[in-house]
């Protein structure tokens, strides 16, 4: 059905005015994030995505930062402002009205909602071939449930024929007992919307101007009316409230997951995976148990990640392999390691078949092909040239308590354990250095760094100084004895 629509609706308006006071938050309630967008990028999307002619949202809670936010994810959105009548109809009007400043909409006119954030493009698409294949005037998207509670219940004739439109708190008992909800999510002939909008009052149990009331209004004008039913309630549901959200949230990662694992991707543990719906993952990767991909995270062919891994906007190639890793905003390489227990801040680039090791946090620091920091490392401001290993228990000194300074560290360097190297320094291709080097001057290529510092022994110190420990009983018997302070030696 969808493909019956060549052409995107002349127009798509997505409310978006609402408080959201259930939500008991500071932040706009279209504004919550859901699956790596909030609510009302999620409803943009799927309305850009059918290629309207026109884009508007219409606003009126915490205005300019709903609206700021709007233009930030699509800067071609028409923000209109909803005045002080209240109402879904009145909504729809404004936003008809601020349409037409720029010309007057002709056509398909789509209404949709900025908290409901699992709706899809093509259900959209399919509800405007319905509703032109139809000549209808208007159309609404519907579902069944069994417990439709406080939505507006479908009114149908004998035929089948939609009458009317209800909502629950102007409804009779037997039209309660309806199971067909109204989704809130409409296409209207532009030209029938507008006449119908005119005729909508406010006399009913809210004071409010429903957009409901402009079926019955077109109907008994003589205009087509129709609803197309659904499969999936969850597409049309609202979240008004932290548990709505939350259900929501679930079906849109199930539905998430779902998709990766039908394109190909592995996940082991589905009910543990959490994926953003902005993440790419190509085929055959494997994504293990406890792992949450989020932002513009993009995995390679043949990598596998997890578990336990929190990894957001980070670009990994194909056939890596990164474990119980929190990393952000960094790059790994082809069939480069990462982890276990790794921490990859911003600015983290490792080379190809690289290794970022265990308990290794790093920062700004571009590691070239083939080179290794396995354990026990801060890395912070430093480039890292081609098949080089730094030692365990190393740091990076890049911060002299007011500025950052850099490391360079050339090709083919094998860094001894426990170095601490003191920014801004240079160290040469194919340097060394020894076990618990400071370095603080320029290494150069080829060169062997160390600190001479004479290795003190003072026999017996523990039986002099630490008497009755276990540590003296046991030197004791091992044939130790107390010595003099003369006799001490450097060994």
């Amino acid at each position: 059905m969808a493909n019956a629509v060549q052409n995107g609706p002349s127009a798509v308006i997505v409310l978006a005015a609402g408080a959201g006071t259930r939500m008991k938050s500071e932040t706009p309630k279209v504004m919550h994030p859901i699956g790596g967008r909030s609510m009302v990028e999620h409803a943009l999307a799927a309305a850009r995505d059918l290629g309207p002619q026109r884009l508007a949202a219409v606003v009126r809670h915490q205005r300019d930062k709903v609206a700021e936010h709007i233009l930030n994810f699509d800067s071609e959105v028409t923000i209109v402002d909803q005045d002080d009548i209240p109402g879904t109809g009145r909504a729809v009007e404004v936003g008809l009205l601020g349409l037409d400043e720029s010309g007057e909409v002709s056509g398909t006119v789509v209404v949709t909602y900025g908290d409901v954030p699992l709706l899809r493009t093509e259900t959209l698409r399919d509800l405007i071939a319905f509703h032109e294949e139809g000549h209808n005037a208007v159309t609404v998207l519907t579902a069944n449930i069994d417990q439709p509670g406080s939505y507006g219940r479908i009114v149908r004739d004998a035929a089948g024929e939609v009458t009317a439109i209800v909502e629950a708190k102007d409804a009779t008992p037997e039209q309660l007992a309806i199971t067909e909800i109204n989704s809130g999510i409409y296409a209207f002939d532009a030209a029938v919307l507008r006449d119908s909008l005119t005729q909508v009052t406010t006399d009913n149990a809210q004071g409010e101007k429903y957009i409901t009331d402009v079926l019955e209004i077109a109907r008994k004008a003589g205009h087509r009316t129709a609803a197309l039913a659904i499969d999936d309630r969850w597409e049309v549901e609202g979240a008004n409230d932290r548990v709505q959200l939350a259900q929501l949230g679930r079906k849109l990662n199930d539905r998430i997951v779902e998709a990766h694992m039908r394109n190909g991707v592995t996940i082991v543990d589905p009910q543990t995976t959490w994926i953003d719906s902005t993440v790419t993952i190509s085929n055959d990767v494997t994504v293990l148990p406890g792992t949450q991909l989020q932002g513009t995270t993009t995995i390679g062919t043949g990598s596998v990640v997890g578990p336990d891994s929190t990894l957001k906007n980070v670009e990994i190639g194909q056939n890596v392999t990164i474990a119980r890793t929190h990393g952000s905003d960094a790059q790994i390489k082809d069939g480069a390691t990462v982890g276990p227990f790794a921490y990859l801040r911003p600015g983290t680039v490792l080379g190809e078949s690289g290794k970022i090791g265990t308990f290794v946090e790093t920062k700004n620091a571009s590691i070239g092909k083939g080179s290794k920091i396995p354990h026990l490392t801060y890395a912070g401001d430093v480039t890292i040239g081609e098949n080089s290993n730094i030692g365990a228990a190393s740091v990076f000194v890049n911060y002299d308590g007011v500025n950052k300074h850099h490391t360079t560290v050339g090709n083919n360097v094998r860094m001894g354990s426990d170095n601490l190297y003191v920014a801004p320094v240079n160290i040469g291709d194919g340097a060394y250095s020894g076990a618990g080097t400071t370095i603080r001057k320029d290494v150069p290529a080829g060169a062997l760094t160390v600190n001479e510092a004479p290795q003190r022994i003072i026999d017996g110190w523990v039986i002099k100084n630490r008497p009755g420990t276990d540590a003296a009983a046991a030197a004791e018997a091992a044939g130790s004895k107390a010595q003099n302070s003369s006799e001490e030696s450097d060994k």
